[in-house]
């Protein structure tokens, strides 16, 4: 049977205390909402997405699937309520989620509407270690829901319940907008809960059946403390998968993936290293301590840092070596390339086995523009030498330390670019006034 879902993004997140819409708000650098439709997509034959007004950056995130405006943040109810005109008549189950919720994963979604075909409707659970004031599913002897009762109207025998709403449910189409249609606003807040269904599908005479999932995987927020919260679960998974997948990590709870990092079979990264987005790490690279990586390749057998920077657009080749404080930006280190030492690589390509020496630097801007520096394969860099791109320095050429190199340097050539040394006899320390 076709499926489609509501997310339901139109939160500002007050206590986020942020410009920035509450969905939008990164977990492992990629915003909330594109982590759940990116799960969704592997579910669902439609999607639809519920956004505030005036959220463009929320609607180009989501593009292509179609959006939505709740205007008046009239509840959760209310908010699915939204998507009808594009749904209504659509022929299989939708499902409800939460766009703060970007740890939900496609197993959990797949059992939600496996349930869903066996019930009139179907919602996710949890037994959190606090269940605090989570709304509680009150359930008969069989196991169905009989309704969901808010932590404010419940007794203190119902507040002992350790079954808690979280808030996902799953209907036909017809039903869902029908009991949305039917949900009132008769409460303190005056706003269309989504949870008063589960009420009006038991009066229907529907089963209503929880699907439970850990706490982890449910949990949603609306604080930056909450946020922070939902990253270090996302680290953990990424962590414990890329430990599963061949990767030795020293120190795992100090290394930070982003959500898209890829380590291939026997790479060792050491503590405090950082992977932002777009990271592709061949097999045998060794990462070292305190080195950030984003946006690059590193080929198979490399080693990084320590205090290593590799910035987008950087390749680094099979082998080539990059160690403490050297950064990289729109680099191509070719195989067994060497750049040791304290140096600055930017939009520049390096040949194979060219070794850059300590104190090196591409001066690659202008002012105005950008401009490429070429060192060939084979070429030594001496220590201290600034390139003024755009320039080439040819393969096996020999550049002496101390140089400022303004002009090409041809193929098996030695180039010295500095003032020339002047030695002035008896003019050091000896004899001046304070020296012995």
């Amino acid at each position: 049977m076709p499926a489609a879902a509501i997310i339901l993004a139109a939160g500002l997140g007050t206590r986020m205390r942020s410009a920035l819409p509450k969905a939008m708000h990164p977990v492992a650098g990629r915003p909330m909402i594109n982590h759940l439709v990116s799960a969704c997509e592997q579910v669902f034959d439609r999607i639809v997405v519920v956004v505030g007004p005036d959220m463009p950056a929320m609607e180009r995130a989501v593009a292509p699937h179609a959006t939505v405006v709740q205007a008046d943040r009239l509840g959760t109810g209310h908010a699915a309520r939204m998507a009808a005109p594009l749904l209504r008549d659509f022929a299989g189950d939708v499902a409800v989620l939460y766009a703060d919720n970007p740890l939900i994963t496609v197993p959990t979604i797949r059992k939600l509407v496996t349930t869903r075909a066996a019930a009139g409707l179907a919602l996710l659970a949890m037994r959190p270690a606090d269940p605090g004031r989570y709304g509680r599913l009150v359930t008969a002897a069989s196991g169905e829901v009989e309704r969901i009762v808010e932590w404010a109207d419940a007794t203190e025998a119902e507040r002992g319940i350790g079954l808690c709403n979280a808030g996902v449910v799953c209907a036909p189409a017809a039903d869902l907008f029908r009991w949305l249609d039917a949900v009132g606003n008769a409460n303190s807040k005056g706003e269309y809960y989504l949870t008063d269904i589960v009420g009006l599908a038991v009066a229907d005479g529907r089963r209503v059946v929880a699907e439970e999932a850990s706490e982890a995987e449910l949990a949603g927020a609306n604080s930056r403390a909450e946020l922070a919260l939902l990253e270090a679960g996302m680290q953990a998974r990424l962590r414990d998968a890329a430990m599963a997948g061949g990767a030795t990590l020293t120190a795992p709870e100090t290394v930070f993936f982003a959500w898209d990092t890829t380590l291939g079979q026997d790479v060792s990264v050491g503590p405090n290293v950082v992977f932002g987005p777009g990271v592709t790490v061949e097999d045998g690279v060794e990462i070292r301590a305190f080195s950030h990586l984003e946006g690059c390749l590193v080929r198979r057998g490399a080693v990084i840092g320590p205090f290593a920077r590799l910035r987008p657009g950087t390749e680094v080749g099979r082998e080539a070596h990059v160690g403490n404080f050297v950064e990289l930006k729109a680099a191509h280190l070719a195989e067994g390339a060497k750049a040791n030492h304290l140096s600055y690589l930017g939009d520049v390509t390096v040949g194979a086995r060219a070794n850059i020496g300590a104190g090196t630097i591409t001066c690659n801007y202008d002012g105005v523009n950008k401009h490429r520096t070429e060192i060939g394969a084979g070429a030594f860099v001496g220590s201290d030498t600034a390139l003024v791109a755009p320039v080439r320095v040819g393969a096996r050429a020999l550049v002496a330390a101390g140089s400022v190199i303004t002009e090409d340097v041809p193929d098996d050539a030695l180039a010295i670019a500095r003032g020339r040394q002047a030695t002035k006899p008896g003019r050091g320390f000896k004899g001046k006034k304070g020296q012995v």
